[in-house]
């Protein structure tokens, strides 16, 4: 639970808000409730309602981006329905619910979301004393909407920024280790729920510390930069390729068993031996791969995978070993037909 809350920003700015407002909703649906103002008291029990469904539905779909929408467009809608039921101490609800609408949905529907309320609010001359009033509330409100909007643009612009640093090594461009241990589970958690099959390939670039050692750093990093390049092109859109660390890659291929997993890797290989280059010559990658099997973790997952790679690197390099061979390959498979002894 408290991960979630750490690692998803916008559930828990739901969750905050959504505790917040039943807090501070409560006490007044009681009140009214005592006063015999039912209609206002049903109005801030429905509100409630609104909000709990909102935030369970984020907790159990995940789909956060949704909820926060629905709940934005609620608490404004709620607001403009109090204002029309209490009058004017009503319209001290709407300043909160125009800043919450900024931190529940993204600042170019909150703020059409805000125009509405408060036109909808004015078109309700009653609530209001005098058009001087009616007019003063309208200004005020559009300052404090454009404020917010400021304010969560930036906030936006600065979060995407964060995230792209804390998730994208900047050397390739790949996905880093971090990004890798979410998309895993996430690939995990859909092979339980829907069998599609997953397999990970771990790569690493053969005498890689020697390039480093003789031609300089600068040249092994282009050596990594031109085999992310090789590998994105020569795979698919839904494949996923991370930095591991140093000269080890991760390649997560989703739908992918069997002979099209066999026949996918050895293209790979083969452009990587063909077109990957340093000044001394060609540059070769072993593999390492495993086919996820059901029920297992991520962490014995990548440990078959990885004990493939260990044997591919002590087979010779240049080599791709299955972990769990499919049936309809032959034996020696892997360890003749894959491998080149260098």
């Amino acid at each position: 639970m408290f991960y979630r809350l750490k690692t998803d920003f916008r559930l828990s700015i739901i969750t905050l808000l959504g505790a917040s407002a039943i807090l501070g909703i409560t006490p007044f649906a009681v009140f009214r409730f005592v006063q015999g103002n039912l209609l206002a008291a049903l109005v801030d029990v429905t509100i409630l309602a609104g909000i709990i469904v909102s935030v369970t539905y984020a907790w159990l779909t995940g789909r956060t981006e949704r909820s926060g929408l629905f709940l934005a467009v609620m608490t404004s809608s709620s607001a403009v329905v109090v204002g029309a039921v209490t009058g004017e101490p009503g319209l001290f609800w709407v300043f909160p619910c125009l800043v919450t609408s900024f931190f529940l949905a993204r600042p170019r529907l909150a703020i059409i979301i805000n125009i509405g309320a408060i036109l909808a609010l004015m078109v309700q001359v009653d609530i209001f004393r005098s058009a001087v009033q009616m007019w003063s509330f309208a200004a005020g409100a559009v300052v404090v909407s454009a404020c917010a909007y400021v304010f969560a643009h930036r906030n936006e612009s600065q979060r995407e920024r964060l995230e792209h640093l804390a998730t994208i090594d900047p050397l390739t461009g790949v996905r880093n280790r971090r990004s890798m241990d979410q998309e895993l589970a996430l690939a995990v958690a859909s092979a339980d729920r829907t069998g599609l099959p997953y397999a990970v390939a771990l790569l690493d670039l053969d005498h890689f510390k020697k390039i480093n050692d003789e031609y300089g750093h600068s040249v092994g990093d282009e050596v990594l930069v031109d085999m992310v390049a090789l590998t994105r092109q020569n795979t698919r859109r839904t494949d996923h390729l991370f930095r591991y660390g140093g000269e080890e890659f991760v390649l997560l291929l989703p739908g992918t068993h069997g002979a099209g997993l066999k026949t996918a890797l050895n293209n790979l290989q083969q452009i990587l031996r063909k077109h990957l280059k340093h000044p001394g010559g060609p540059v070769t990658a072993s593999f390492g791969v495993a086919q996820l099997a059901h029920g297992e973790s991520v962490d014995s997952w990548l440990a078959r995978a990885d004990a493939a790679l260990y044997q591919a690197k002590a087979s010779g390099r240049d080599c791709i070993i299955y972990a769990d061979p499919d049936p309809e390959q032959s034996e020696t498979a892997s360890s003749q037909e894959e491998c080149s002894l260098t």
